[in-house]
């Protein structure tokens, strides 16, 4: 195919999607003309519009459309969308047609590409990754899959020398990549439909490792078997890079980072969770080892404000907590969970969880009903189907899932019914949780917390 350069035009099938806004926003500061489709208007969407971009929300070929040169235009679509009248247009009039995981590969053939992979973890990972190369003013752009509390957006161009990517294991889309320096967080089951089986995930993260050219430029978390020489990280634990002296003082979070060669005392920063310590230790040691002095990392650490949706924290003037967060696995909302009760045992929590995909609600069930029952009440909301059909799905229910949970309060709800039944609960803690349009909640929620 062509270099990315030759095109002027670059449309995006499912453009309001995590990974493909960031790679629209990188075209579009490139001075390419973006445009593109999505099936719903969100906010990240607007923000696109407010950017410059143009965006339909109808399956219709506009004038848009067919005025568009196909020598000088590039399709770029998710393998989430299984059916789409636009798409069929640009494949059959034969139009160059490429998913986002191979664009996103081509740019990352030209840089020294630092690639976050992980079933959990990688977005939190990434965005520090980015974060403490914009402290250090690196020459770098990023793609993310979360939106970063510092610099607003899930994309950044601070230069080109280095890319830092969230290496995305669905659909084996990171096997496109080109990494130069690589951090492997979890390889734990997910994503059934595409792999079957966790040997078979298990795999794919090996055949990413091996991309990565040097054993030294590759991070592992300790206690995962990757096939090949590496690096391990670790907290409490001695590893090659590893954290310790874990204690919290005024909801901050302070911990010891060791190297090779050295101790680094008295880290901090406001980000909670042991697990959030260990993403933390891997992006000291991958910045370490690119030369960032330590000071400079410190001051990035303690001014990092994380990621939207990733453990959002607010409190209210009657004391009561909200969390929203982003967790969508049972690994994930064990580890939000455990996090509020190491830091408020004694407070009531209240859990609003949207489950995400039938076939993810069929194939952890029972793990999803214990990491639920962690909670004093629980509202279950109808699962959320992104890319499914409830059809090919028969009997996974909501209702279903909930006779897993072993709790004494707990109900389902619509999600337009929901707002409406926490206004009526007793909490110290409201903990939203979920990747769906879950979301929809958090500007409600946050405005009657703040009156209340």
């Amino acid at each position: 195919m062509k270099s990315l350069e030759t095109y002027q035009n670059f449309y995006f099938v499912g453009i309001g999607g995590i990974g493909m806004s960031a790679l629209a926003r990188y075209f579009h500061a490139s001075g390419k003309k973006v445009l593109g489709y999505d099936k719903t208007n969100t906010k990240l969407t607007q923000h696109l519009m407010n950017e410059g971009i143009d965006i339909v929300f109808e399956d219709l070929i506009d004038e848009k459309i067919t005025s568009l040169e196909k020598e000088k235009t590039l399709i770029i679509y998710t393998p989430a969308i299984k059916k789409l009248g636009i798409l069929d247009y640009f494949n059959e009039t034969q139009f160059e047609v490429l998913k986002r995981a191979k664009v996103l590969g081509l740019i990352t053939e030209n840089t020294d590409c630092i690639a976050v992979a992980g079933t959990h973890g990688k977005t939190t990972t990434s965005t520090l990754v980015s974060h403490l190369c914009k402290e250090a003013d690196l020459p770098f752009s990023c793609f993310l899959g979360g939106i970063s509390e510092n610099f607003k957006s899930n994309f950044l161009y601070n230069g080109s020398q280095y890319s830092v990517v969230e290496a995305d294991e669905y659909d084996r889309s990171f096997l496109n990549l080109s990494p130069d320096w690589a951090v492997i967080t979890s390889t734990d089951a997910d994503h059934l439909d595409i792999y079957g089986d966790k040997n078979t995930i298990e795999e794919g993260f090996r055949q990413f490792a091996a991309l990565v050219p040097d054993d030294k430029q590759l991070f592992v978390r300790k206690g995962i078997e990757i096939g090949r020489p590496h690096l391990t990280y670790a907290v409490n634990e001695v590893a090659d890079y590893y954290s310790d002296n874990l204690r919290m003082d005024h909801d901050k979070i302070y911990f010891d980072f060791h190297t090779p060669a050295e101790t680094i005392k008295d880290f901090v920063w406001d980000i909670p969770g042991i697990h959030n310590v260990e993403n933390a230790t891997v992006a000291l040691a991958i910045l370490s080892n690119l030369g960032v002095d330590f000071e400079t990392l410190k001051k990035a650490i303690a001014n990092f404000k994380g990621i939207k949706r990733r453990y959002t924290k607010h409190r209210y003037q009657n004391g009561k907590i909200y969390i929203d967060d982003y967790a969508h696995h049972p690994t994930e909302i064990n580890a939000v969970v455990s996090s509020i009760r190491t830091f408020y045992p004694d407070k009531k929590l209240l859990v609003v969880f949207q489950p995400h995909l039938f076939s993810r609600t069929r194939d952890f069930a029972d793990d999803f009903g214990e990491s639920l029952s962690d909670a004093e009440e629980l509202i279950l909301l109808d699962i959320y189907p992104a890319r499914e059909l409830q059809e090919n799905f028969e009997g996974i229910t909501s209702d279903w899932l909930l006779e897993k949970v072993n709790l004494d309060k707990k109900e389902v709800s619509a999600l337009n019914d929901a707002f409406n039944k926490i206004k009526e609960k007793d909490f110290d803690i409201l903990l939203t949780v979920g990747a769906g349009n879950i979301d929809t909640l958090y500007d409600p929620i946050c405005e009657w917390l703040s009156k209340n």
